[in-house]
């Protein structure tokens, strides 16, 4: 029997998150139309340079989802809120989906920069991992149908991700890469660094929107689920 706090079984409020999705989608459309459009080719890759706009903040997000799993999975095991449970869950699912996009856009430009589609390389490799870590974090809330261990084991795979993500981030510098270190403000000319915050900040609020989404799908489906078992006890009773 789940000792979690019920109040994942209310309906969640809408509130204003209908009207940011109005405002992210346009935003992010303009962003891409900015930084293509404004951004000189580049000196060594040419127009390539400009999947940039996309690469680098998906790989911010992936980055991002797992810090919103990492600190909901902590407040889950502290104080079994089962809310938390289903916002990491949700910023696995979105988090997945970008991860998986850094590493499709980094093929993508791998094969005419470093002339292969994959190389075993301590970014691409360590990024990997944590998509992998992904699956698995959502492939195990599928076969765990107890609310508080699936909340459990689940916190436990994604903190042991997030222990991953510095590890991405600084490989670039620990071990001997294909991959450039990290470009800094400091490194880019102004029309290239304009392009790049602003989609950076498009996709956080994308990013933001699409984890709170699915977040009231989840606390309906947990809803759903609870009033069907609280009928099946009621009819068992009678």
């Amino acid at each position: 029997m789940s000792q979690l706090n019920p109040s994942a079984f209310d309906p969640p409020k809408a509130g204003p998150w209908p009207a940011i999705g109005w405002i992210a989608f346009p935003f992010f459309i303009f962003t891409q139309l900015f930084a293509v459009l404004t951004s000189p080719a580049d000196v060594m890759m040419g127009h390539l340079q400009k999947m940039w706009y996309v690469h680098v903040p998906a790989a911010w997000i992936t980055f991002f989802a797992f810090g919103i799993v990492l600190l909901a999975s902590l407040y889950f095991l502290w104080k079994e809120d089962e809310r938390a449970d289903l916002l990491a869950a949700s910023a696995a699912e979105v988090g997945s989906i970008f991860c998986g996009l850094t590493l499709v856009l980094g093929m993508l430009w791998g094969r005419p920069t470093w002339g292969v589609w994959w190389s075993w390389d301590a970014r691409l490799t360590s990024t990997l991992v944590l998509f992998l870590i992904f699956v698995g974090y959502l492939a195990l809330r599928s076969f765990v149908e107890d609310p508080q261990r699936r909340g459990q084991w689940s916190a436990a795979v994604g903190i042991l991700g997030a222990i991953n993500v510095p590890i991405v981030w600084m490989s670039v510098k620990w071990w001997r890469t294909l991959h450039q270190l990290q470009t800094t403000p400091q490194s880019l000319s102004p029309e290239y660094l304009r392009g790049i915050l602003l989609n950076v900040a498009a996709f956080t609020l994308l990013a933001i929107w699409f984890i709170q989404r699915r977040y009231v799908a989840a606390r309906y489906e947990r809803a759903a689920e609870h009033a069907q078992q609280a009928a099946a006890l009621g009819g068992n009773d009678e």
